[in-house]
């Protein structure tokens, strides 16, 4: 599985119906799910981005699609880091020479 941390920022659209984010964050949920994402937590905060999610996909293109998906519904736009948990940092750096 890949791991990403997904920041996202609400658009106009999504911020005059902000009430309804809760709504909308288990609907992400069954929606991730049709890609074979895993969404392991979200936050909403306060800052420079208005929501954080953990997520775990089979694969970069199922995340990807997610993200697409999400972004075309109108509310929110996103910007996804690949995460390595400390196992995977350590093989990443074992294969350095």
């Amino acid at each position: 599985m890949v791991t990403y941390v997904v920041l996202t920022n609400f658009t106009d659209q999504g911020i005059r119906n902000a009430k309804d984010s809760p709504k909308r964050a288990d609907a992400f949920k069954q929606m991730a799910k049709t890609f074979g994402v895993t969404v392991k937590n979200i936050f909403w905060t306060q800052g420079r981005y208005d929501i954080v999610t953990i997520v775990e996909a089979p694969d970069e293109a199922s995340a990807m699609s997610l993200n697409l998906n999400l972004g075309a519904l109108g509310n929110v736009r996103t910007e996804s880091l690949r995460a390595f948990s400390a196992a995977d940092m350590a093989t990443v750096v074992g294969k350095m020479i």
